[in-house]
């Protein structure tokens, strides 16, 4: 049986970081400006957005390994678009990565809010980046069929069986 790619196991957690870290970024910095939380607990949300920029370059390089196989069955201009739209995902987050350091870094609280704020903002530009990123993807294997590169070969490189359709007594 042929090895399932590592790419699409490894782009939700990015993708699921990218919508959670508006609304964890948020909430945590206005429970520190209200005092519910003590300053040092932006630590979370700096590790959160560690984790969506690393599990995003490992994404990124799982989609790499995965282009030469896919681009059989799926034109190259949906893979270039996809491409296209990954980079500037991943590295936004990177920089997002960086400003949520700040406010950690400051010793002024005030200007620690002022950048968390700024912080805050580029968790939704990274959001808007990873929607064009799965929209994309999305569009790679409904669209294209790209999940196609993987099914084409069963066991002794046989076409592998079609799915069955499942039968609807109520027609």
């Amino acid at each position: 049986m042929n090895e399932l790619p590592l790419h699409p196991k490894l782009v939700h957690l990015p993708m699921a970081l990218a919508v959670l870290m508006p609304l964890l970024a948020s909430g945590v910095l206005v429970a520190v400006a209200r005092g519910c939380f003590a300053r040092r607990v932006w630590v979370l949300v700096v590790a959160a957005q560690a984790l969506l920029f690393a599990s995003g370059l490992l994404a990124m390089r799982s989609g790499e390994g995965d282009e030469d196989r896919v681009e059989r069955v799926v034109p190259e201009s949906a893979i270039e678009t996809h491409e296209d739209a990954a980079g500037p995902f991943v590295w936004a987050s990177g920089a997002v990565l960086l400003l949520l350091c700040l406010p950690l870094l400051l010793r002024n609280p005030g200007l620690g809010r002022i950048t968390g704020i700024g912080a805050c903002a580029g968790t939704l530009v990274v959001l808007a980046l990873g929607w064009r990123v799965g929209q994309s993807g999305g569009e790679l294997v409904w669209r294209h069929g790209a999940a196609t590169a993987y099914a084409m070969a069963g066991p002794a490189g046989l076409p592998a069986p079609k799915p069955e359709r499942e039968r609807d007594d109520d027609r």
